[in-house]
């Protein structure tokens, strides 16, 4: 049986194959590719992930969700991204640096409600998470 590495490295041909757009669950979902270097290993990795682009600045301001689908830990990207402060991401058919700064509060309430509300997922992997972690909200903004 297939596991999430080959989930995601279909997805990530088919972005870069599609000029940023993948069929599937996710068609018509905004996708970033977006890559991160391990804190122990230094390898680099890339994860697909669902973005919600900033009202005031969608060109240069979006933000990304550590659902890891409602498991009850943080993606590793997660902490590879707090930890190095910057990365790259691939939108579109654009590859570019980002600085990373996570958001807290009711900020990150605000965000994280919107995207709950255009992907009901997102409601659902909050649910699966309640009591036990607060899903991360990172803002990514080009540099």
């Amino acid at each position: 049986m297939p596991g999430p590495q080959d989930f995601n490295t279909r997805n990530i041909e088919e972005f870069r194959r599609r000029g940023g757009h993948v069929g599937g669950p996710f068609e018509g979902a905004p996708l970033i590719l977006l890559h991160h270097r391990g804190r122990r290993s230094n390898r680099e990795f890339v994860a697909p992930v669902m973005y919600l682009a900033a009202d005031t600045d969608p060109d240069n301001v979006i933000y990304v969700f550590a659902s890891k689908g409602g498991a009850p830990t943080n993606p590793d990207w997660y902490d590879n991204l707090v930890a190095a402060g910057a990365t790259i991401v691939e939108r579109g058919t654009e590859t570019y640096p980002v600085a990373v700064q996570e958001i807290t509060g009711e900020q990150r309430d605000a965000i994280y409600a919107e995207q709950a509300e255009r992907y009901p997922g997102f409601a659902e992997y909050e649910k699966k998470t309640a009591g036990i972690r607060t899903i991360p909200v990172l803002q990514l903004t080009r540099r």
